[in-house]
Protein backbone atom coordinates (compact mmCIF):
# COMPACT_ATOMS: atom_id res chain seq x y z
CA UNK A 1 0.00 0.00 0.00
CA UNK A 2 1.29 3.47 -0.89
CA UNK A 3 2.22 5.72 1.99
CA UNK A 4 0.54 9.08 2.29
CA UNK A 5 2.60 12.16 1.49
CA UNK A 6 3.32 14.48 4.42
CA UNK A 7 0.64 16.92 5.51
CA UNK A 8 1.99 20.26 4.34
CA UNK A 9 1.52 23.61 6.04
CA UNK A 10 1.59 25.41 2.70
CA UNK A 11 1.61 24.44 -0.98
CA UNK A 12 4.70 24.16 -3.12
CA UNK A 13 5.10 27.49 -4.91
CA UNK A 14 8.31 26.77 -6.79
CA UNK A 15 9.91 23.49 -7.82
CA UNK A 16 13.37 23.11 -6.34
CA UNK A 17 16.18 21.09 -7.85
CA UNK A 18 15.09 21.16 -11.48
CA UNK A 19 17.80 23.51 -12.75
CA UNK A 20 16.96 25.85 -15.61
CA UNK A 21 13.48 24.43 -15.93
CA UNK A 22 9.98 25.78 -15.56
CA UNK A 23 6.55 24.23 -15.07
CA UNK A 24 3.50 25.38 -17.05
CA UNK A 25 0.13 24.73 -15.46
CA UNK A 26 -3.43 25.17 -16.74
CA UNK A 27 -6.49 25.29 -14.48
CA UNK A 28 -10.27 24.82 -14.65
CA UNK A 29 -10.62 22.55 -17.71
CA UNK A 30 -10.79 20.55 -19.72
CA UNK A 31 -12.82 22.73 -22.10
CA UNK A 32 -13.37 21.54 -25.68
CA UNK A 33 -13.26 25.16 -26.89
CA UNK A 34 -9.71 25.87 -25.68
CA UNK A 35 -7.93 22.79 -24.29
CA UNK A 36 -7.38 21.12 -27.69
CA UNK A 37 -5.55 24.19 -29.02
CA UNK A 38 -3.32 24.30 -25.94
CA UNK A 39 -2.56 20.61 -26.34
CA UNK A 40 -1.65 21.15 -30.00
CA UNK A 41 0.78 23.92 -29.10
CA UNK A 42 2.42 21.83 -26.40
CA UNK A 43 2.67 18.93 -28.82
CA UNK A 44 4.21 21.13 -31.50
CA UNK A 45 7.08 22.02 -29.17
CA UNK A 46 7.24 18.56 -27.57
CA UNK A 47 6.83 19.82 -24.01
CA UNK A 48 4.84 18.54 -21.05
CA UNK A 49 2.60 20.58 -18.76
CA UNK A 50 0.24 20.11 -15.83
CA UNK A 51 -3.54 20.37 -16.14
CA UNK A 52 -5.47 20.90 -12.91
CA UNK A 53 -8.93 19.72 -13.89
CA UNK A 54 -12.32 20.27 -12.32
CA UNK A 55 -14.38 17.11 -11.99
CA UNK A 56 -17.55 18.63 -13.41
CA UNK A 57 -15.61 19.53 -16.57
CA UNK A 58 -13.66 16.28 -16.69
CA UNK A 59 -16.71 14.05 -16.52
CA UNK A 60 -18.05 15.68 -19.70
CA UNK A 61 -14.71 15.68 -21.54
CA UNK A 62 -13.01 12.39 -20.77
CA UNK A 63 -11.53 12.26 -24.25
CA UNK A 64 -9.48 15.34 -23.42
CA UNK A 65 -8.29 13.76 -20.16
CA UNK A 66 -7.09 10.76 -22.14
CA UNK A 67 -5.39 13.03 -24.66
CA UNK A 68 -3.56 14.83 -21.83
CA UNK A 69 -2.36 11.57 -20.34
CA UNK A 70 -1.43 10.06 -23.72
CA UNK A 71 0.72 13.13 -24.46
CA UNK A 72 2.57 12.74 -21.16
CA UNK A 73 1.03 15.67 -19.34
CA UNK A 74 0.28 15.52 -15.61
CA UNK A 75 -3.42 15.55 -14.74
CA UNK A 76 -3.96 17.21 -11.37
CA UNK A 77 -6.99 17.72 -9.14
CA UNK A 78 -8.64 21.16 -8.96
CA UNK A 79 -11.78 20.08 -7.05
CA UNK A 80 -15.13 19.12 -8.53
CA UNK A 81 -16.98 22.44 -8.79
CA UNK A 82 -14.32 25.10 -8.05
CA UNK A 83 -15.59 26.25 -4.64
CA UNK A 84 -13.82 28.24 -1.95
CA UNK A 85 -12.39 25.31 -0.02
CA UNK A 86 -12.15 27.06 3.40
CA UNK A 87 -15.93 27.55 3.37
CA UNK A 88 -16.59 23.81 3.11
CA UNK A 89 -16.98 21.23 5.83
CA UNK A 90 -14.40 18.43 6.00
CA UNK A 91 -16.92 16.13 4.28
CA UNK A 92 -17.43 18.77 1.59
CA UNK A 93 -13.71 19.05 0.94
CA UNK A 94 -13.37 15.28 0.83
CA UNK A 95 -16.22 15.07 -1.69
CA UNK A 96 -14.81 17.82 -3.92
CA UNK A 97 -11.35 16.29 -4.04
CA UNK A 98 -12.32 12.64 -3.83
CA UNK A 99 -14.87 12.68 -6.64
CA UNK A 100 -12.43 14.41 -8.95
CA UNK A 101 -9.65 11.95 -8.18
CA UNK A 102 -12.06 9.10 -8.90
CA UNK A 103 -13.08 10.40 -12.32
CA UNK A 104 -9.44 11.00 -13.27
CA UNK A 105 -8.46 7.50 -12.15
CA UNK A 106 -11.37 5.86 -13.95
CA UNK A 107 -10.51 7.73 -17.14
CA UNK A 108 -6.70 7.60 -17.36
CA UNK A 109 -5.88 4.73 -15.02
CA UNK A 110 -4.09 6.66 -12.27
CA UNK A 111 -5.38 8.98 -9.57
CA UNK A 112 -3.82 12.46 -9.39
CA UNK A 113 -0.61 12.92 -7.40
CA UNK A 114 -1.08 16.70 -7.23
CA UNK A 115 -3.91 19.06 -6.34
CA UNK A 116 -4.50 22.80 -6.34
CA UNK A 117 -7.09 24.67 -4.32
CA UNK A 118 -9.40 26.92 -6.35
CA UNK A 119 -8.39 30.58 -6.01
CA UNK A 120 -5.30 29.39 -4.15
CA UNK A 121 -7.45 29.29 -1.00
CA UNK A 122 -6.13 26.51 1.24
CA UNK A 123 -6.81 25.55 4.85
CA UNK A 124 -5.39 22.98 7.25
CA UNK A 125 -8.16 20.48 6.55
CA UNK A 126 -7.54 20.63 2.80
CA UNK A 127 -3.88 19.75 3.32
CA UNK A 128 -4.88 16.82 5.55
CA UNK A 129 -7.52 15.49 3.17
CA UNK A 130 -5.27 15.96 0.16
CA UNK A 131 -2.60 13.88 1.88
CA UNK A 132 -5.18 11.22 2.77
CA UNK A 133 -5.98 10.99 -0.94
CA UNK A 134 -2.29 10.65 -1.81
CA UNK A 135 -1.79 14.11 -3.27
CA UNK A 136 0.75 16.90 -2.86
CA UNK A 137 -0.41 20.56 -2.98
CA UNK A 138 0.97 22.77 -5.75
CA UNK A 139 0.42 26.52 -5.94
CA UNK A 140 2.25 28.79 -8.36
CA UNK A 141 5.10 31.25 -8.60
CA UNK A 142 3.75 33.41 -11.43
CA UNK A 143 0.11 34.20 -12.17
CA UNK A 144 -0.27 35.29 -15.80
CA UNK A 145 -3.60 36.91 -14.81
CA UNK A 146 -5.06 35.51 -18.01
CA UNK A 147 -8.38 35.11 -16.18
CA UNK A 148 -8.67 38.91 -16.35
CA UNK A 149 -8.31 38.78 -20.15
CA UNK A 150 -5.67 41.55 -20.14
CA UNK A 151 -4.55 40.90 -23.71
CA UNK A 152 -2.17 38.49 -25.38
CA UNK A 153 0.86 40.74 -24.92
CA UNK A 154 0.30 41.11 -21.15
CA UNK A 155 -0.19 37.36 -20.66
CA UNK A 156 2.90 36.57 -22.74
CA UNK A 157 4.99 39.05 -20.78
CA UNK A 158 3.92 37.56 -17.46
CA UNK A 159 4.61 34.05 -18.66
CA UNK A 160 8.01 34.82 -20.14
CA UNK A 161 9.65 38.23 -20.01
CA UNK A 162 8.80 39.15 -16.42
CA UNK A 163 8.13 35.74 -14.92
CA UNK A 164 10.75 33.32 -16.21
CA UNK A 165 13.19 31.75 -13.79
CA UNK A 166 14.51 28.39 -12.60
CA UNK A 167 11.84 26.35 -10.86
CA UNK A 168 9.05 28.82 -11.62
CA UNK A 169 5.51 27.44 -11.77
CA UNK A 170 3.35 29.44 -14.20
CA UNK A 171 -0.42 29.63 -13.74
CA UNK A 172 -2.69 29.90 -16.78
CA UNK A 173 -6.19 28.67 -17.58
CA UNK A 174 -7.76 26.54 -20.29
CA UNK A 175 -11.34 27.04 -19.09
CA UNK A 176 -13.49 29.14 -16.76
CA UNK A 177 -14.19 31.89 -19.29
CA UNK A 178 -13.10 33.05 -22.72
CA UNK A 179 -9.56 31.69 -22.99
CA UNK A 180 -8.72 32.67 -26.56
CA UNK A 181 -6.10 35.09 -25.22
CA UNK A 182 -4.54 32.31 -23.15
CA UNK A 183 -4.38 30.06 -26.21
CA UNK A 184 -2.76 32.78 -28.33
CA UNK A 185 -0.34 33.84 -25.59
CA UNK A 186 1.00 30.31 -25.16
CA UNK A 187 1.89 30.25 -28.85
CA UNK A 188 3.99 33.36 -28.23
CA UNK A 189 5.71 32.79 -24.90
CA UNK A 190 6.40 29.06 -25.12
CA UNK A 191 8.88 29.31 -28.03
CA UNK A 192 10.40 32.39 -26.36
CA UNK A 193 11.06 30.38 -23.20
CA UNK A 194 12.61 27.57 -25.19
CA UNK A 195 14.76 29.99 -27.20
CA UNK A 196 15.93 31.50 -23.90
CA UNK A 197 17.24 28.11 -22.83
CA UNK A 198 14.50 27.05 -20.45
CA UNK A 199 13.35 23.46 -20.32
CA UNK A 200 9.63 23.02 -19.76
CA UNK A 201 9.07 20.04 -17.51
CA UNK A 202 6.67 18.50 -15.03
CA UNK A 203 7.45 17.51 -11.45
CA UNK A 204 7.29 14.06 -10.01
CA UNK A 205 6.25 13.22 -6.50
CA UNK A 206 8.78 11.81 -4.07
CA UNK A 207 8.93 8.00 -4.09
CA UNK A 208 6.54 6.46 -1.60
CA UNK A 209 7.06 3.19 0.18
Amino acid sequence: MLARPPVRRRPFLRMAGIGRSMVLTFDDGPDPRYTPAILRTLRRYDVRAMFFVCGEMAVENRDLLREMADDGHVVGNHSWSHPLIPRLSPDGIRSELGRTSEIVERTVGDAPDWYRAPYGAWNRRSFEIGAELGMEPLGWTVDTLDWREPGVRAISSAGCASGAGPGVVVLSHDAGGNRQQSVAALRTYLPQLLDAGYRITVPSTAPRA
